[in-house]
């Protein structure tokens, strides 16, 4: 990929995750575990608390990643190298852990996916404020799921042939 490229993509990939990193801000300072579950069950105790400590790893994983982002815009001379690496690590840290949460608390259901119908699907019926704040950032991390398709496998592999190259 050419580093203008590269460069543009690390501008939108970062202002994707800025409004990420907003959003889940706003929601993880305003909302407690005894906000979102006032009278809780085991079930809804366990289901609340893996879903703020996802959230919260999914805020960290962008936030470093949106810093590694602007140190690659910054630099005077653009580091390809490190600017892909970054891409690298939004796809796999943020992009995967969005649509991977550790807890389950949510799933993405691909079935839902090509009919209009929202995909993520919540192991149980969650409080209003949490379905909507993960509904508000999937747009997000589907758009960054789209445009960061190739670091998933494509970026090792040129990498690892680099190396035998080199190595030869």
């Amino acid at each position: 990929m050419s580093a203008s490229n590269v460069q543009k993509l690390c501008e939108t990939t970062k202002g994707k995750l800025k409004y990420a990193i907003d959003k889940l801000e706003v929601f993880l300072n305003e909302y407690s575990l005894a906000q979102l579950a006032p009278e809780p069950t085991e079930e809804m105790l366990h289901f609340y608390k893996g879903f703020l400590s996802d959230l919260r790893h999914l805020l960290v994983f962008s936030e470093v990643s949106s810093e590694k982002l602007g140190v690659a815009l910054r630099r005077a001379n653009f580091d390809t190298d490190f600017a892909e690496k970054a891409l690298y690590n939004v796809y796999h840290q943020c992009v995967n852990n969005f649509f991977y949460p550790k807890s389950e608390s949510y799933s993405e259901d691909g079935r839902y996916a090509y009919t209009g119908q929202d995909a993520i699907r919540f192991r149980i019926k969650p409080v209003r404020p949490v379905r909507d704040i993960i509904l508000d950032i999937t747009k997000v991390f589907e758009d960054l799921r789209d445009d960061l398709t190739y670091y998933e496998s494509d970026y090792l592999t040129e990498r690892r042939m680099q190396k035998q190259r080199t190595h030869a």
